[in-house]
């Protein structure tokens, strides 16, 4: 089998608290899935998109749709243990870990995902960010914060607003007071895309790895990458995505996706 160099996984699970059977939920007529499956399709350099599941539902309608998808153990605590499963059935160089519940992601920004890692050999990671717009986004713990170094690699990831304006929040009171008092602030806060590009031999590592104590605490599976020392390169994009974790966030989809 010839080696492809560039494969679109994404990691999708029937169950969610919140959202049963979330990949399956229909926006503008079709799964959600469907919708994330057909936008990683018009990556240019992308050799081949799989869906890797732990739901035979959600493998038959991906499949249904002339999709390809893979039935993966229902025990992984990760979306890149289920991609790690997956890549055990491929020879891909590059493999791109695109969340499932990313029905906007805008091919563009996958495509800025994998530039630095298809023209720097030593990156063997790397991902997106994405401008901040409300002080509700800053203090939102489901909306995930990064900060990086001077040449564009990760620092830390968290649920919490990082960097602290501390002077500011001294004047003000309070982080929300500060934001809306100057609110020149906002962009000092960067939020992280759900998507990740790996090379194949630092995938295979991660998914040897046990989960580290800043991964447990802030329940962000790329913090197990950082605290391995792991450079991650974080590419601004302007182009904005909705991830779907609540009955909100799937009413502004499903109203975005109707407008257009």
């Amino acid at each position: 089998m010839a080696r492809e160099r560039v494969v679109v996984v994404i990691p999708v699970r029937y169950a969610s608290q919140r959202l049963p059977g979330k990949p399956l939920l229909e926006i503008g007529g079709r799964p959600m899935i469907l919708h994330v499956y057909e936008r990683a399709r018009r990556v240019p350099r992308v050799e081949r998109v799989l869906v890797a599941t732990d739901d035979e539902r959600i493998a038959d309608v991906v499949r249904r749709a002339g999709g390809e998808a893979l039935l993966t153990s229902p025990h992984h605590r990760s979306g890149t243990e289920r991609v790690a499963e997956a890549a055990m059935h491929l020879e891909a160089e590059i493999i791109v870990n695109l969340q499932g519940d990313e029905p906007l992601i805008e091919p563009a920004v996958i495509a800025a995902a994998l530039e630095p890692v298809l023209a720097d050999p030593n990156i063997l990671m790397a991902t997106t960010s994405e401008p901040m717009e409300s002080t509700q986004e800053v203090l939102n713990p489901n909306v995930v914060k990064v900060v990086t170094d001077r040449e564009g690699f990760a620092l830390y990831f968290s649920r919490q607003p990082i960097p602290w304006p501390r002077e500011a929040v001294r004047r003000s009171g309070s982080l929300e007071a500060a934001l809306h008092a100057d609110p020149s602030l906002l962009g000092l806060y960067r939020r992280h895309t759900g998507l990740y590009v790996y090379r194949r031999e630092l995938l295979q590592q991660w998914a040897a790895w046990p989960p580290t104590p800043l991964e447990e605490a802030e329940q962000l599976e790329q913090l197990r990458a950082v605290e391995h020392g792991v450079r991650i390169k974080v590419v601004p994009v302007t182009e904005r995505s909705i991830g779907v974790d609540t009955p909100e966030d799937l009413n502004r989809v499903r109203a975005l996706i109707a407008r257009r």
